[in-house]
């Protein structure tokens, strides 16, 4: 009778520490709190490197895993890039047609897990171009979460500046980086 017992109390033991146990395989919903967002171009051109950046305040929320609402949209005022040089800033400006197109948006959905890092789907809105893209990497660090996308002035049918008749000439490759800053 007490070996029944003690079969019934360590069933009932197991029962409860299982019972309690969250299953590993369903990931939890993760919120990550952005509070700027820092967009920069980098590219090259004949007499050096370049490197134009906007930066803006925002509030908003990157859930990762979650069912309810996996996206993340923002615009990006495209006047408010800055190069460092007023000659260059009018050229960056001219060439993605900032009058035509003031605003750029950045698209981020369907935020998964990928080690420490995240995969999602990048949605890239500028002139009247969308670049899609689908296993685009979001390095995820202790103050922020950063994507690069490498790509050519000629994917979304621009044209490279160029000044000087010929003399100076920007090349087709540019690098964009995301950073999201988390609070």
């Amino acid at each position: 009778m007490l070996n029944k017992f003690y079969v019934l109390i360590t069933g009932l033991a197991v029962f409860f520490f299982l019972g309690s146990a969250k299953p590993t395989f369903f990931s939890e919903d993760t919120a990550v709190i952005i509070n700027k967002i820092k967009i920069e171009i980098t590219g090259a051109s004949t007499v050096g490197k370049y490197n134009c950046s906007n930066t803006f305040s925002i509030k908003d929320t990157v859930y990762v895993n979650s069912v309810k609402r996996n996206a993340f949209n923002t615009e990006i005022k495209m006047s408010n890039f800055d190069c460092g040089n007023k000659i260059m800033t009018k050229d960056l400006q001219g060439t993605v047609k900032v009058k035509q197109f003031p605003n750029s948006t950045v698209s981020i959905s369907d935020v998964r897990p990928c080690g420490k890092n995240y995969k999602s789907k990048l949605n890239f809105y500028i002139t009247d171009k969308t670049l899609k893209y689908k296993d685009f990497i979001l390095y995820n660090t202790d103050d922020k979460i950063q994507g690069t996308l490498g790509l050519k002035f000629s994917d979304i049918e621009l044209e490279p500046p160029v000044k000087m008749a010929g003399l100076i000439k920007v090349k087709d490759d540019i690098v964009i980086n995301f950073s999201l800053y988390k609070n």
